[in-house]
């Protein structure tokens, strides 16, 4: 009863709570709704024979998918947070979020999430229709959002997170489906390596993360979240090793066989993989030396040479696709 009193008066009301509100939609976060530009980077639009991201209308149509999902996602976050509210607090860093520590009042969280699923859902059948007369839609972007929404919004937060394994599986579900979107938005096809190497990535994304709340929580884990009893550190490095090695082996093929690289006179999008391979490694350090991977997003943002990598990666992979004919 005291705590909750406590809780009361230092909840911030009015205009004050907006700071709060913005934290617990995670802006940070949102650079992982860039998997949806995943497709248009590296497709071609044969009539033109040009990249797909030198069509402004296409990559126009690709950022307003983008700001749809980063609401849709800070939607599903405010939901999360108020599924977890009780169990953030006894988390040695959640404890500090806004509605854990009760500085943002939970019924602002639910008219901002509700306000935030009214305005992008309608908004993603919208871009289909706008979209339909030159990419040919029907609809198909609005109902992967719709989709994300369940499997991430509800499936996830209120039963598939207790789900040994599947939990992880379906958080890396959430980066495919970000790109599948981004894929469907300008009806580009969907090939089997944009599945593949958005998925293992995913789960190697998925993987770090419970292993960083199993080194955070040390023998607490349990009592925050009952899942991760099922989880030991010795299994989740085999799981980690396994799609380590996955995730390279299918970039590397994926930059010497997809029909949308240049091939000849040879695969010159394989100048990326050495990037890769150490923007993975240096992922794993973090994880192993610090306890990292948490957040990738965290990881992206405060860690320069991983960042560094990445950029790297990306000016040469636009270099390649610009100037290299399938």
């Amino acid at each position: 009863m005291a705590q909750s009193i406590d809780l009361e008066h230092s909840r911030a009301r009015g205009l004050a709570a907006l700071p709060y509100l913005l934290r617990t939609m995670r802006p940070k976060d949102w650079i992982k709704n860039f998997f949806v530009f995943a497709a248009i980077a590296f497709s071609r639009d044969t009539e033109r024979d040009i990249p797909s991201w030198l069509d402004f209308d296409k990559l126009i149509t690709v950022c307003m998918a983008f700001v749809l999902f980063c609401m849709v996602a800070s939607a599903i976050y405010l939901i999360n947070d108020l599924v977890d509210i009780e169990k953030d607090r006894a988390h040695p860093q959640k404890r500090h979020r806004p509605l854990a520590s009760g500085r943002l009042s939970p019924t602002v969280a639910k008219v901002a999430a509700g306000v935030l699923l009214a305005s992008a859902l309608p908004l993603g059948f919208l871009i289909d229709y706008t979209s339909a007369p030159v990419t040919g839609q029907n609809f198909d972007f609005g109902f992967v959002l719709l989709t994300y929404l369940f499997i991430q919004g509800i499936a996830y937060s209120y039963y598939l997170k207790h789900i040994v394994i599947l939990d992880i599986f379906t958080i890396a579900a959430g980066f495919v489906l970000r790109a599948v979107a981004g894929a469907f938005v300008i009806n580009i096809e969907i090939t089997h390596w944009l599945l593949i190497c958005m998925g293992l990535l995913a789960l190697f994304l998925g993987l770090s993360k419970r292993r960083a709340e199993l080194v955070l929580l040390e023998g607490g884990a349990g009592e925050h979240r009952r899942i991760l009893n099922e989880y030991s550190i010795p299994f989740l490095d085999q799981m980690i090793s396994i799609v380590t090695a996955s995730t390279l082996i299918a970039y590397t093929l994926f930059t010497t066989t997809a029909e949308t690289l240049p091939l000849e006179p040879f695969p010159t999008m394989l100048l990326t993989v050495p990037f890769v391979i150490y923007a993975i490694f240096r992922y794993l350090y973090l994880v192993y030396k610090y306890g990292s991977g948490g957040s990738a997003a965290e990881v992206v943002l405060t860690d320069r040479p991983f960042a560094i990598s990445l950029i790297l990666w990306g000016v040469i992979a636009v270099a390649v696709l610009a100037t290299g004919t399938p």
